[in-house]
């Protein structure tokens, strides 16, 4: 695949995979993307997961032709990414190893060897002539690693952006890009924000004609709509209205109050409304949920004197994700003591800028006529339904 007349992906897909990283389902699997810039002097950007070292081997063979690299940009050493540096620099003897020196200390611990003889260590704003192309080097320390490089080509006006910008799913399935590139962010790369800011600002006004990532498809076209994204994704905004309620059920109760809520917020007028149960969800895709609407419930039972195991894992995948900005309610039940609401308030206590509901619904093993007010009053109050 051409990226440029002289800029080729030369990546793999992989559908053999049913868990990225241990944790995410990737019903699509994954793409592991490099690519090679054919100049004066050849680069080849990135090796991809060790599983594949041959297919991309032959991938690189052919995009060569009778050439020979020159340079291996290694921009992020995690090992879907960097598995085959060893084996690529084997079969090249003559290239040179690009990367940033904490890149080269982790070589050390992967391989055995930094490559002291075969190396150039670059820094932020440090360029490497290829002949016609130049790559100019950002440091994107924690974008998700303290490692990791993107690489701006100035001639032909390409970012390749390490991790940034990818999502789940192999490049030859169709798929609409947010929704899983949202998922991936969020999983991934959600708890540093601050540090995607930073890299945004660093990029500046550059002028882009493709964004080349690790993961998805290369991105070309109106590239505006990807980055407001990002700056939505990681300056914690919110990136549509809406109200999700993630629950836990052990006997139907608290299901049976969140349907009744999320009738009345439609009701009112609630553009969206997403119930997730956290019993039987992608744990991934009801974190990405909660991260992309303005408003969340959260109910759940009194469970052991705490709350719903369920619940619990939730509430620390948002708190480790810097979960923030948002209006937060609450519905709990507890046929004796209901300490759930008390519980999740707790569990949240230090993230920044929550905004919680003044009215908890409290149920005392089911819904009675005073739980069903209460379901009302928060109805009216998380959707006013006066044009909101």
């Amino acid at each position: 695949m051409k990226i440029t007349e002289d800029i080729l992906y030369v990546g793999v897909n992989d559908h053999d995979i049913d868990l990225f990283e241990g944790q995410y389902v990737v019903p699509n699997g994954m793409a592991y993307n490099s690519y090679v810039i054919l100049d004066d002097q050849v680069a080849v950007m990135d090796t991809v997961d060790a599983r594949f070292a041959g297919q991309w081997l032959d991938n690189v063979k052919q995009a060569l032709g009778q050439r020979k690299p020159a340079y291996l940009v290694v921009q992020h050493m995690e090992p879907d990414h960097s598995a085959n540096v060893a084996r690529f620099m084997e079969a090249y003897p003559d290239a040179v190893v690009v990367a940033s020196s904490k890149a080269f200390a982790m070589m050390k611990q992967f391989f055995g060897t930094d490559f002291a003889d075969r190396r150039q260590v670059v820094g932020d704003g440090d360029t490497l002539c290829l002949g016609s192309h130049t790559l100019r080097f950002v440091t994107a320390p924690m974008v998700h690693w303290p490692e990791v490089l993107m690489t701006y080509d100035e001639s032909a006006k390409v970012l390749f952006s390490a991790d940034a910008f990818g999502k789940f799913g192999a490049l030859d399935v169709q798929e609409e890009w947010a929704c899983e590139a949202r998922r991936y962010y969020i999983g991934i790369v959600g708890k540093y924000g601050a540090q995607v800011q930073v890299v945004l600002g660093k990029l500046g006004k550059a002028e882009l004609s493709a964004i080349c990532p690790l993961h998805g498809p290369v991105l070309t076209g109106e590239l505006g709509r990807y980055l407001e994204l990002y700056n939505i994704w990681s300056s914690y905004g919110v990136e549509s209205e809406g109200v999700v309620i993630a629950y836990t059920s052990v006997y139907g109760h608290t299901r049976e109050a969140v349907e009744l809520l999320a009738d009345r917020l439609r009701q009112r007028g609630c553009p969206e409304v997403v119930v997730t149960d956290l019993a039987r969800c992608d744990m991934a895709e009801a974190v990405e949920d909660a991260f992309r609407y303005g408003t969340l419930v959260l109910a759940t039972t009194t469970y052991n004197g705490e709350i719903f195991p369920f619940m619990h894992t939730f509430l620390h995948n948002l708190t480790e994700r810097n979960f923030q900005n948002r209006k937060v309610a609450f519905v709990e039940n507890g046929s004796w003591a209901p300490l759930a609401a008390k519980t999740m308030k707790k569990l949240l206590e230090g993230s920044k800028q929550l905004t919680f509901a003044e009215t908890t619904v409290t149920l005392r093993s089911a819904l009675d006529d005073a739980s069903r007010r209460q379901v009302e009053a928060l109805a009216e109050e998380l959707w006013p339904g006066d044009g909101r």
